[in-house]
């Protein structure tokens, strides 16, 4: 495959896909929520994200890194994608966005 024929990868693109990816316990996007410390882009079309959960016991830990990585090669450019999953910071509901605290209340 010639990457250069590949079109660029747009972080709005893959912060967009993203948030189609929902934590099941509460009903707000992983973005939104918080769960993504960090994307890098590379020229090699490759992705990657550091992302955390809202605490480690997380039911979802086995599945979530699976559903970040198909959302993210899911936007036109990227070709791979890696999903780290980190516990440093810790999560708290500082990380929510202002619009997901307002929803659910949470000041």
């Amino acid at each position: 495959m010639d990457l250069s024929e590949l079109p660029e990868i747009e972080e709005d693109k893959i912060v967009e896909a993203l948030r189609q990816v929902y934590d099941p316990e509460i009903p707000v996007n992983i973005y939104d929520l918080g769960l993504i410390y960090n994307l890098d882009t590379h020229p090699n079309h490759k992705v990657d994200v550091k992302m955390t959960l809202t605490t480690p016991g997380c039911p979802e830990a086995a599945t979530f890194p699976g559903k970040v990585e198909a959302a993210v090669k899911s936007v036109p450019g990227v070709v791979d994608a890696e999903v780290e999953l980190v516990w440093d910071p810790p999560w708290t509901k500082d990380h929510m966005s202002e619009d997901v605290k307002l929803a659910l209340g949470i000041w």
